[in-house]
């Protein structure tokens, strides 16, 4: 079995956050424009972001109310 150092599991998960992050800036701060296609990677995440955080909410509530289901089950 091939196991992965643990202090190079850390610098390639830190190079691939802060890359994502640079690449998300830069790509909005600067007109990427290839094709006539404008590549604006901060203003797409941000919106997925927003719906993930409302899924999240909604299933963290479906999860409590089922676990009060359970307990007045007992």
């Amino acid at each position: 079995m091939i196991t992965m150092n643990k202090w190079l599991e850390i610098l390639v998960g830190l190079i691939l956050l802060i890359g994502a992050i640079l690449i998300a800036w830069y790509s909005s701060a600067y007109s990427w424009v290839v094709f006539g296609k404008s590549f604006n990677f901060l203003t797409p995440a941000w919106d997925f972001l927003k719906g993930g955080l409302v899924w999240f909410v909604i299933m963290i509530g479906l999860l409590f109310i089922l676990l009060g289901i359970s307990d007045l089950k007992e």
